[in-house]
């Protein structure tokens, strides 16, 4: 029989239909034979860790908002009443006088508007590399879903294809089978070749069954991905997804580590760094904030006439702070802060070596996966060429039943190889794609 994936992928598409159907509820916002494109944009979207890296920029921008309202004047209202058991007294020219009156009262309003505050220096100029740190996490956040998506659809649409290479190993088991035993009932041959017929028969029942839960294991890691549980229903198309025609790459290209999105929170990090060493700096500076305030004043000896007289009062004026002396906690937090610049940029370096590394892998990989993807289609080529012309001579009489079935298992293993190595190519030209930074994130 001809190994055609085109109508395989057709018989998987139908196979996958069939599997959603069953599941306890259908999932609205995805069509109802998702595409891998369509897979990608629900799960830019609805994946849970997609989802935490919105909310994550969310709260970054109620923190900026926070420090950065420390330029805004800041006023406060402070009450007093107070009962005097005993009055104060003043010695004066020679008599203790008391001084007061028993009871007291006072409400005091005052505003505070800083001038110059390292801290608020800090957080203005923080603001830009802290969004910019949520917005890269929320890139290499979207990058690991596209690969784990593609890498998950793939994987998938590799065991559906098993599926039915294993369904057409059965059929072809099932007609020799029935051959044999036929055989065997008419005295042309022992019972030997329809018992083993009928282990290989059962071998391969087993094999599909064993196929079918993993398949099952597959969905449900891809709704993980999607951010749907694993009861809700999800239906795949495959049609015109040509796995073939997604292995080629331009081995060319060369790293260049800007793209990569972890170079660039490395940096974001440096100058976040840099900043705060700045800080440091800036502690030497003095504090100067102006304020103004307004208070209402209460006194009377008599509780109940208390709040009869007003006595207000109010001010305006700046505060100074001048830090002198601290012990060398400045000079010591300076020195940190230097510190920890020197070992980022070590990080970075080791992030370039890493990124070579990793590059050089991925590539390696694909080479090596390409050669064996070749190498497979090759040998399921010929394995069939094979099982086909030792067929017409088991048919004929010429060849036996024991080399029939050695050409029928050299043919659904070569297939197998083949779906195997080519998911292998695919996956690896995935981590390339990583390695270089290109991965598409805007489908």
């Amino acid at each position: 029989m001809k190994f055609n994936f085109k109508d395989l992928f057709i018989y998987a598409s139908i196979a996958a239909v069939s599997l959603g159907s069953a599941m306890a509820q259908d999932n609205r916002n995805l069509s109802s034979n998702a595409t891998l494109d369509e897979l990608i944009n629900f799960a830019l979207s609805n994946k849970i860790e997609v989802k935490q890296a919105k909310i994550d920029q969310e709260i970054a921008e109620r923190e900026i908002a926070s420090a950065l309202s420390g330029w805004f004047p800041q006023i406060n209202a402070n009450g007093n009443l107070s009962h005097f058991i005993q009055l104060p007294t003043a010695y004066i020219n020679g008599q203790n006088i008391a001084m007061g009156q028993k009871n007291t009262s006072s409400l005091t309003f005052q505003a505070d508007q800083a001038i110059i505050n390292p801290g608020l220096f800090q957080a203005s100029k923080a603001a830009q590399f802290i969004r910019q740190q949520n917005t890269l996490n929320m890139e290499n956040t979207k990058i690991n879903t596209v690969v784990d998506v593609s890498k998950a659809y793939y994987d998938i649409l590799t065991s559906e294809e098993q599926i039915n290479i294993i369904n057409e190993n059965i059929a072809r088991i099932q007609r020799q089978y029935t051959d044999a035993n036929a055989r065997y009932e008419t005295g042309l041959v022992d019972k030997i070749d329809y018992k083993r017929a009928q282990i290989s028969l059962n071998n391969a029942n087993a094999q599909l069954k064993s196929a079918l839960e993993i398949r099952k294991y597959k969905y449900d890691y891809l709704k993980t991905l999607l951010g749907l549980n694993p009861t809700d229903g999800l239906n795949l198309s495959f049609v015109g997804q040509d796995m073939e025609a997604n292995v080629l790459l331009d081995t060319s290209e060369l790293v260049q580590i800007a793209n990569r999105v972890e170079y660039r929170q490395l940096k974001n990090l440096q100058d976040i760094q840099k900043l705060n060493t700045q800080y440091q700096k800036w502690n030497y500076l003095p504090r100067l904030s102006a304020f103004a305030n307004y208070g209402l004043n209460y006194r009377n000896n008599a509780f109940a006439d208390l709040y009869g007289n007003n006595f207000p009062q109010s001010s305006v004026g700046l505060t100074l702070s001048i830090p002198i002396f601290q012990g060398t906690k400045r000079v010591q937090e300076i020195r940190k802060s230097e510190l920890q610049e020197t070992r980022l940029e070590m990080d970075l370096e080791n992030l370039e070596n890493q990124i070579g590394a990793q590059y050089s892998a991925a590539m390696a990989s694909y080479r090596a996966n390409t050669i064996e993807w070749r190498n497979a289609k090759d040998n399921m080529d010929l394995s069939e060429e094979v099982y086909n012309t030792i067929k017409l001579q088991y048919d004929a009489g010429l060849k036996t039943y024991l080399e029939l079935m050695t050409a029928e298992t050299d043919l659904k293993t070569s297939q197998l190889n083949y779906l195997n190595s080519l998911y292998a190519v695919l996956a690896s030209k995935l981590d390339i794609q990583k390695a270089l930074g290109t991965v598409d994130i805007n489908n």
